[in-house]
């Protein structure tokens, strides 16, 4: 049986400092994110299926339970995160994926806003969200847990996630304790908008 694993870090565990540090990042990947794989592979294990690809579990997530949908969702969510942060990101988006911003939300500025005030307005545990709608506009919103956009639970805020800032405390107490505002803030240093444009483009190319 196919087996989801643990996705490498593309940089040093210490490469994002001073915005996330090492200690973090260490126990962030190698602790939570370790976890959520292990726990999702025994959940399947357990029931007898095979896992396929991990998007094809999370839009039909409410056939699997909550074992698995917190534990998909943690995977997928953090091996995004994991993909769009840079110890030398791109610091502005280019072409199609700026236009769209600009259309949907005024300015880059106004998109960093509500993204923080989606991240901020999530009480306990969750994340904050860029995603492209089914019909291909962009939109922002906050899920619980483990949920993301792909989810079909998500009766409101449904479609495909391209970038997504992680605001569970574990991501951020040890540096910025309950200072959920400046983690969001200093969030915007580390993100490689190439790869989210990337992201943007491949879901575009195959739902429009």
């Amino acid at each position: 049986m196919h087996k989801f694993q643990l996705p490498q870090l593309p940089y040093d565990y210490a490469a994002l400092e001073p915005y996330f540090d090492r200690e973090t990042m260490t126990i962030h990947h190698q602790k939570h994110h370790q976890a959520y794989v292990d726990n999702l592979n025994k959940a399947l294990e357990e029931r007898e299926s095979e896992a396929g690809e991990l998007s094809d579990i999370l839009v039909k997530v409410s056939d699997y339970g909550s074992v698995i949908r917190n534990n998909a969702g943690g995977h997928f969510n953090h091996t995004l995160f994991w993909e769009i942060l840079s110890p030398n990101p791109q610091t502005v988006p280019t072409g199609k994926l700026a236009d769209e911003i600009n259309l949907a939300f005024g300015s880059l500025d106004q998109l960093k806003a509500q993204i923080k005030n989606a991240g901020l307005g999530q009480f306990g545990s969750g994340w904050s969200w860029l995603y492209v709608k089914h019909s291909g506009a962009l939109d922002v919103a906050a899920t619980s847990n483990q949920d993301n956009p792909l989810m079909d639970t998500q009766l409101i805020s449904r479609g495909f996630p391209i970038l997504g800032v992680d605001v569970w405390e574990h991501a951020y107490y040890l540096k910025y304790q309950n200072k959920r505002a400046d983690y969001l803030d200093a969030f915007w240093s580390l993100l490689d908008w190439s790869v989210v444009e990337k992201k943007y483009e491949a879901v575009i190319a195959s739902v429009v």
